[in-house]
């Protein structure tokens, strides 16, 4: 977006200061100055000259010879590249010893064997544009235009500062001269005001004129119009064309650059219509028909859809893009004497997919689709246009005829004030935020120490509280707040339970066990197979149609791991596994009760040993009154399983595999087998972590046999040989188990070796005995156990 220093001033006169702070303040103000320029400076030299004659460069085909009188009533020769030119035009030209504004020094020069005795400009080479087409044309109706009168004079040309400044997308208002000024009047603390555009309308009612009627109300939120008799079509006032090329438009005629004119100053695009050709002045705002068609102002056709919006005449053929492009049957021509005015809201999604499906971009759309003024702009621009159309001899009918559909919502927005300083970082009160906001035209109000915020029509895009931090910020000023590094939670934090899981692999992978992840579908048969209830949920879309079941255990999967590294004949394997289980919810619920389970296979050991790994967990997890409790658990063999206790709940179980249940899976030797609830056991309650030291005096070893019934465990004995030896005794290990001819039907011998040492002195024969005596009490009390002889 360009906007002219004399220009901005028209909106807040006070504005002072040197191009250079300025340009730095609209910076600040968020609206990047991405380049400043010097307007009628680097002109000196440049005069009109009019053209006598024109013939053809002997030696160049491109180029031809230009006689022209520069005031002198003599004949100068200039070489020149364009051919847009002829004989009595006036032209500008840059005279021998001057310098152009983009610093081009002019001097005599020979081209092709031809003097050249100074260059004939285009608008861009005067700073006057970006027209680097052709020559500059000069009307040949104007008095001021005669031959060798300075080119500043003839133009009505002054010393003024352009900007080119970068407006993000969620900056709408300053997308005009207007709403640039609003913001840097604000800054400066002086007066922003609107210019009166007061002007006489003439005796024809426009209600007599033109009719509206919005159709669809989700395309457009307001449509309102004005119209104009006795036009005459032709160029626009120097000052307006002078405008427009300065801020990069080319001039068309009247009542096109008035329209223009008009955008650019108040950020409200508008559409002008021949009156004539709008059958009873009837306009209707509607959604287009699937492959209606229209021929747009740039003589296109195209193919709309029904998401497009179109304006209709009263035979409800389209003569329009909405917020797009007008159409080429009511176009400004030569002939139009009677104006109809539009402006208009619409919806902003809408002409963005109009827009990129079409590809048709324009000034007026990129106004649309970010959100122009649905307010009082509206009537505002109605009247600048009237105004500036008046002041040219038209006669304006009196009245605006408009219609409504769907606008935004103005529901004020609370903003805390505690917020948006901590959004910023800086310490504002309440009025100081409140007088921001006020300067650049929000409604504010304080309501215990926070704001309820209004906001403007021409601020769309502002809708929460955030979107009213940033205006703070740019009224405070972006260069005050202070640097600071901002200060957040640490990421990537483990929580406790993430925590023990890692630790609970760690302990495994030490005491050699491989981690396994198969996956957690069964095949229908696979449960049943592993001695387990059947009863599991069923997948509608399993990614094998073979394994549609989710598991129940993890038993079944670890088996099928064990007997495939079997049949690769892969021995000593020691598995764990951390997955999911999955049951019918209690509750009937939709969603499965979905728990985190742990397992651990060892292959041809005895049961013991993996009871000693249980410990191991449970003294490194501080697992709170580990007990073992014998009783029959499916999958497992009968008298060689128990459950897991762990704080007098059960939490999982331990024992040794079926037979059957391994030849079913063709698994040879035995197989220890551990799963536990660990979402259930991490959760809960654990111990706190004791650590002693390593004592100094040596141990005693004590061996035990028993005469135990098969329906007891070895886990069992073991459980209260370590509750009667407490503190003192160090170890428990099975190291022998035997049923033979010598053993009563049903029983069998159990040989455990328990080590037992003090932390601050050596065990006497006396206290060794008396502990031994206590662990043979506890275990005969206990169970129908009896010690072997």
């Amino acid at each position: 977006m360009k906007v002219l220093l004399s220009w901005l001033k028209e909106f807040a006169p006070d504005i002072e200061g040197d191009p250079i702070s300025l340009g730095e303040r609209l910076s600040h103000l968020g609206l990047a100055v991405e380049e400043m320029s010097m307007l009628g400076e680097g002109l000196s030299g440049v005069v009109v000259g009019r053209i006598l004659d024109l013939r053809p460069h002997p030696d160049a085909e491109r180029i031809q010879l230009v006689d022209v009188d520069l005031g002198d009533g003599n004949a100068t020769q200039i070489c020149c590249g364009a051919f847009n030119m002829e004989v009595g035009d006036l032209i500008p030209v840059a005279t021998i010893g001057s310098t152009l504004p983009d610093g081009m020094e002019i001097s005599q020069r020979k081209l092709r064997g031809q003097l050249s005795n100074g260059m004939c400009c285009s608008p861009a080479e005067l700073g006057l544009g970006d027209d680097h087409d052709g020559i500059m044309i000069l009307p040949a109706d104007e008095k001021s235009y005669s031959s060798g009168v300075p080119i500043s004079e003839a133009l009505g040309i002054k010393p003024d500062v352009l900007w080119d400044l970068e407006v993000n997308a969620n900056r709408p208002d300053a997308m005009s001269i207007a709403g640039v000024a609003r913001d840097l009047a604000a800054s400066l603390g002086i007066p922003f005001s609107y210019p009166n555009y007061d002007f006489l309308e003439g005796s024809a009612k426009l209600t007599d004129l033109a009719t509206v009627e919005i159709i669809d109300p989700t395309l457009c939120g307001r449509f309102a119009v004005r119209a104009a008799a006795g036009v005459s079509i032709g160029e626009s006032p120097r000052w307006i064309q002078n405008r427009l090329l300065s801020l990069g438009m080319r001039p068309i005629n009247n009542v096109v650059d008035i329209s223009n004119y008009v955008m650019l100053e108040l950020g409200q695009p508008n559409h002008t219509y021949d009156l004539a050709k709008v059958p009873e002045g009837h306009l209707s705002i509607r959604r287009a028909l699937e492959g209606e068609t229209i021929t747009t102002l740039d003589g296109e056709g195209r193919s709309l859809i029904v998401e497009d919006g179109v304006i209709a005449n009263i035979r409800g053929e389209a003569i329009g893009i909405a917020g797009v492009m007008g159409g080429l049957s009511t176009e400004i021509s030569e002939e139009t004497t009677d104006v109809l005015i539009e402006v208009a809201w619409w919806d902003p999604p809408s002409i963005s997919r109009t827009v990129k499906r079409l590809n048709l971009m324009s000034e007026a759309s990129i106004r649309f689709r970010r959100g122009a003024d649905y307010g009082e702009n509206i009537e505002r621009a109605l009247e600048r246009i009237a105004y500036l159309l008046s002041d040219g001899g038209a006669e304006i009918a009196s009245g605006v005829v408009q219609d409504t559909g769907s606008l935004p919502s103005r529901d004020s927005v609370k903003v805390r004030t505690d917020k948006i300083n901590n959004l910023i970082g800086v310490d504002l009160a309440a009025k100081d935020m409140k007088s921001y906001l006020d300067s650049i035209g929000f409604g504010v109000s304080i309501k215990k120490g926070d704001l309820a915020v209004e906001i403007p029509t021409w601020r769309w895009d502002t809708k929460t509280e955030t979107d009213i931090s940033e205006e703070i910020a740019r009224m405070f000023g972006y260069e005050k707040i202070k640097r600071t590094v901002p200060k957040g939670t640490a990421p990537g934090a483990l929580s406790q339970y993430q925590k023990n899981r890692r630790r609970v692999r760690e302990i495994l992978v030490g005491v050699g066990c491989d981690e396994t992840m198969p996956m957690p579908f069964l095949a229908p048969g696979d449960l049943r197979s592993a001695g387990l209830a059947e009863e599991a949920i069923s997948l509608t879309n399993p990614l094998v149609q073979e394994e549609s079941l989710l598991r129940t255990s993890l038993l079944p999967g670890q088996l099928k791991v064990i007997a495939h590294n079997q049949s690769h004949r892969v021995d000593d394997l020691r598995f764990f596994e951390i997955g999911h289980v999955f049951s019918v919810s209690a509750d009937g619920g939709l969603l499965p009760d979905e728990r985190e389970h742990l397992s651990v296979a060892l292959v041809g050991v005895h049961v013991s040993e993996i009871v000693d790994l249980l410990y191991v967990l449970g003294n490194e997890l501080e697992l709170p009154n580990l007990q073992l409790a014998s009783g029959e658990v499916p999958g497992m063999h009968p008298g060689r399983a128990a459950e897991i206790l762990i704080a007098g709940k059960i939490s999982g179980y331990i024992g040794e595999v079926d037979p059957r249940v391994l030849t079913s899976y063709g698994i040879d030797g035995r197989v220890a087998w551990l799963e536990l609830n660990l979402g259930k056991v991490l959760s809960g309650p654990l111990g706190k972590k004791s650590y002693r030291n390593v004592s100094k005096y040596p141990s005693s070893d004590v061996d035990l046999a028993f005469d135990v019934p098969e329906s007891v465990s070895s886990a069992t004995i073991s459980g209260y040989i370590r509750k009667a030896g407490g503190d003192l005794l160090q170890q428990v290990k099975l190291f022998d188990m035997y049923s033979g001819d010598s053993m009563e039907d049903g029983h069998r011998s159990l040989a455990y070796r328990l080590r037992f040492q003090a932390p601050d002195r050596t065990l006497t024969d006396d206290e060794v005995s008396a502990l031994r005596a206590q662990c043979i009490q506890m275990v005969e009390k206990k169970t129908d156990a009896r010690l072997r002889i």
